[in-house]
Order: structure tokens, then sequence, then C-alpha cells
């Protein structure tokens, strides 16, 4: 895969308020300028959007993600999760689980993730990150 992104779940967030509220922001310039991009957010991030949504609302769920690939785990990813997982524990430098399996998709899938919190992911060895 080249020319993607992976949208990290801060950044769909503040895309959804610019949207809601109509006016741009940060997250739609920088959609604007990094078109045509393929747009890509992960499994972990599909699942915490899920949270947003009450339980008869599946199809706006599902409408609201459907506009980006969602990246699947695999046992790639699962292995990427456990190594980096072993290297952050180890030098002192935890993430969050869910970001780590953002991270390790991203690794795998060989993508940037688009995040608000590069501070946070540039732990991650060979994780191209980039900020909005």
């Amino acid at each position: 895969m080249a020319d993607g992104l992976i949208l990290e779940t801060t950044f769909l967030i503040d895309l959804e308020r610019e949207l809601t509220r109509g006016e741009a922001g940060r997250a739609q310039e920088f959609l604007a300028a990094h078109a045509p991009a393929s747009l890509f957010t992960t499994f972990t991030v599909a699942g915490e959007m899920a949270v947003g949504f009450a339980p008869d609302e599946r199809a706006r769920w599902q409408g609201y993600i459907a506009p980006f690939k969602v990246l699947p785990c695999t046992s790639d990813v699962c292995w990427q999760y456990g190594q980096t997982f072993r290297y952050l524990r180890a030098n002192g430098l935890s993430i969050a689980a869910n970001d780590l399996w953002i991270a390790a998709t991203a690794l795998v899938f060989q993508q940037p993730v688009v995040t608000d919190n590069q501070r946070h992911y540039g732990r991650v060895p060979g994780l191209s990150v980039l900020g909005y």
C-alpha cells in the first residue's frame, strides 16, 4: 500500500466536530493538503468510534466509517503488537493498549498514523507519525 493515511481516533473526533459545526479546521485542512491520499482507519479505531453511537445506531456508525478502509487485525498485526509491546515495556515507554494496536497495524500495513498525539505515538520505533 502506498500513499495512504491511517486516521487515528483524535483526528476523526476533531473531523466530526468540524463537520458538525460546519467550520473548517485543522482536520479538514490536513485532508485537503494530503488529497488524494487513500484514507484508512484501523479495526481498533472503528471500535473506539462505535462507543459514541447508541446500540440502535449501527447503521449510522457504519455510514460514519464507510469513507475509510478499515484495516483488519491479522496474524502479522498480532505479532507486531507483541514485539512492539515487549520493546516499549523494556524501555519504559509503554502506551495504551488500543494505541499500540493502532501502531502495530500501521507498521504492518506501512502507513503513517495521523494524530494529535505525536509525542505518544513517536515512542514506537519505525512508526511514521503525522500531526495535523
